[in-house]
């Protein structure tokens, strides 16, 4: 970093210079926030992406720097006036701080069933080291009212800027996850968006909204979003990968080998180190050396009646029984056997009050919205993967069970017959 008058300079491969002031610089220094150059960005997705190497400590600084050019563009237009100061700072540093409380490995613990990384902030921004430099900050109840802008509760015209549909983190984590990877898919008209930002009259007072001007650049973002996912983050190695990280975790947790506090405050090596001393190091070892599962079976949303299983992702306990109770019919051992099917419903939600030349406010009206939901699914796959060769009919057995409710296949697992019972 190279000093400048009272704040430092950190250069950036995406941002070129990000500026810090004195207050963000002593965030930055404290122990919760460097953890997060140990937490990779993408998980496992450095396995298929080399590149894919970057952390949150880099993507919470653009996140910052992002949250710095937004505000002093909206103070160019006197749209900050009447909101304090200090709600502006917050709005800085919560922007900083906004992943302060992620597991390692990106989100895959919050599918194994831990509590969200928002939760886990507040925990995190009551630490001795980072509780300080909020304080210093003299702004009263920094680390609660940081808690509530992370969590999208808080009541602030700013909100929008931290948590909401075209926040700055989607935009920064689009963009340096494309670059990163290697990939043309993340491209999103950061300017464009940057100077669309506004603030609006809503029910409650003033919130974020975007000038008519920058619908355009918003319905790229959500465009770019929908090729990362389909490309990039559910790419069939890395949703592999991130399945074996979720039952070699789950396994640990559920034998008193780790405790969720202690996964909470890890980094991704470190975590790793850990897992390798439990009864679960072979598949540690496995996903160390990149020997992933194979696909037994792999097929689109699209192909599959609307609306079908869902419990696959979200009710995860289950998930492991089906899996061992597979892998047993199959002649494998627990957790050779693994179901993966991602849903992010809300892939490309965008409720953002658009403000016309006219100053007329109204909802967006995107056209991409109206493809929405024939988008996410062509994002989605279901996928079986295992350790040992399974044949295709056997595997193919498995789709009848995503047309049953989680209760029904609950009750598939108390009868004493196959789950799947397909020959070969």
């Amino acid at each position: 970093m190279a000093a400048t008058g009272g704040f430092e300079v950190v250069r950036d491969p995406i941002w070129n210079n990000i500026g810090l002031d004195e207050h963000a610089l002593a965030v930055l220094d404290s122990g919760p926030v460097q953890r997060l150059r140990y937490v990779r960005q993408l998980g496992h997705a450095y396995l298929v992406y080399p590149g894919a190497t970057h952390t949150r400590f880099e993507h919470a600084l653009g996140t910052y720097h992002l949250a710095r050019r937004a505000l002093a563009l909206l103070a160019e237009r006197d749209a900050l006036r009447g909101i304090p100061p200090e709600a502006v700072g917050l709005t800085r540093l919560a922007a900083l701080l906004h992943d302060v409380g992620h597991y390692p490995f990106s989100h895959a613990l919050e599918e194994a069933g831990l509590a969200s990384h928002e939760a886990l902030a507040r925990e995190h921004l009551a630490h001795p080291e980072l509780a300080r430099a909020l304080d210093a900050t003299g702004i009263p109840e920094a680390a609660a009212r940081i808690a509530e802008l992370i969590g999208a509760r808080s009541a602030s015209p700013l909100q929008g800027l931290v948590s909401g549909p075209i926040d700055l983190d989607k935009i920064e984590y689009l963009t340096r996850d494309a670059r990163m990877c290697g990939v043309p898919y993340g491209t999103v008209d950061v300017d464009r968006l940057l100077h669309s930002l506004t603030l609006v009259p809503g029910a409650g007072g003033l919130t974020v909204g975007l000038h008519e001007k920058g619908v355009s650049a918003l319905e790229s973002l959500l465009f770019a979003k929908y090729q990362m996912y389909r490309n990039v983050y559910w790419h069939h190695a890395v949703r592999s990968a991130t399945a074996m990280f979720k039952r070699l975790v789950r396994s640990a947790l559920e034998e008193g080998q780790l405790t969720a506090a202690a996964i909470a405050h890890s980094a991704d090596e470190a975590l790793m180190e850990r897992l390798r001393a439990t009864t679960g190091a072979p598949l540690a070892e496995r996903l160390r050396r990149r020997r992933l599962y194979k696909r037994m079976l792999d097929v689109p949303a699209v192909e599959l009646p609307v609306d079908v299983g869902g419990w696959v992702a979200d009710v995860p306990d289950l998930t492991r029984l089906v899996e061992d109770r597979l892998a047993r019919e199959w002649g494998a051992a627990p957790g050779e056997v693994l179901l993966d099917f991602p849903a992010k419903p809300e892939m490309l939600a965008a409720e953002v009050p658009v403000i016309t030349r006219r100053d007329v406010v109204a909802p967006a009206r995107l056209s991409i919205q109206r493809v929405a939901e024939d988008l996410h699914r062509g994002a989605r796959r279901f996928r079986v993967y295992a350790a040992h060769p399974v044949s295709p009919a056997r595997a193919g057995a498995v789709l009848p069970l995503l047309e049953a409710t989680a209760d029904q296949v609950r009750g598939r697992l108390a009868e004493d017959r196959p789950l799947a019972p397909g020959k070969g």
